[in-house]
């Protein structure tokens, strides 16, 4: 039986021909490969370091006429390029995005016990998981970015684009209700309460979706 390795999420089909849609990433049949019979699942090979002690190669003007901003360019995009490396390599974004899907939850279940008790300290309990969130949103998408355009070559099929429709409605939503909450504290207790709730309500369902999404492309079932 012929072994078929989705190019984009490396999903192993087996059967005669390639599905006409990955089960996993939804990119279509022409995105498989046949793989030999004892072959393994591709993995991205690392590229070879960079020699960092090499300043000059035949034909490259000496170091005082390239100037040393260009040197430094140079080698900022070298140690750039290993972070980026090693963030795939250890899987930065699968690890990164537990806190902001563990602490959301808490933080709208804290603003609806708070909306109902009218206790001020739960609303602000609230106010602060929210912080959290939002100081990790920054890791969670350059490493969501960084995978995405690394590993699954900016693949921009059905699930990719609810995927990154989600996380930035997540995004969004916890920047508002933070913003608002700074601007009128007592948004819980005035008329827009509900509003203010429905929003991280939103914010809880798509960060619920992008995570549901995640754990389908990293466990492919």
């Amino acid at each position: 039986m012929k072994r078929w390795q989705c190019t984009v999420c490396k999903y192993i089909h087996t059967g005669d021909d390639p599905p006409e849609k990955c089960p996993v990433c939804g990119v279509p049949a022409s995105k498989f490969v046949l793989l030999e019979e004892d072959s393994t699942i591709d993995t991205p090979e690392a590229e070879p370091a960079a020699d960092e002690n090499k300043t000059e190669t035949p034909g490259t003007p000496p170091l005082e006429k390239e100037g040393r901003a260009a040197v430094y360019l140079e080698k900022a995009t070298v140690y750039l390029k290993k972070a980026a490396d090693l963030m795939l390599k250890y899987h930065a974004h699968p690890i990164s995005v537990h806190l902001p899907n563990g602490v959301i939850p808490v933080a709208v279940v804290l603003f609806v016990l708070g909306w109902f008790s009218g206790s001020d300290l739960l609303v602000k309990a609230g106010f602060i998981n929210l912080v959290f969130v939002i100081i990790s949103l920054p890791m969670v998408g350059l490493t969501g970015f960084l995978e995405w355009k690394n590993k699954y070559n900016q693949a921009l099929t059905t699930i990719f684009k609810i995927k990154i429709a989600a996380a930035t409605v997540t995004a969004i939503c916890c920047i508002a209700s933070i913003i608002w909450y700074l601007v009128n504290p007592e948004v819980l207790v005035s008329a827009g309460a509900w509003i203010f709730v429905m929003i991280n309500l939103l914010m809880l369902g798509a960060a619920g979706v992008s995570g549901h999404i995640g754990g389908k492309l990293v466990f492919k079932d």
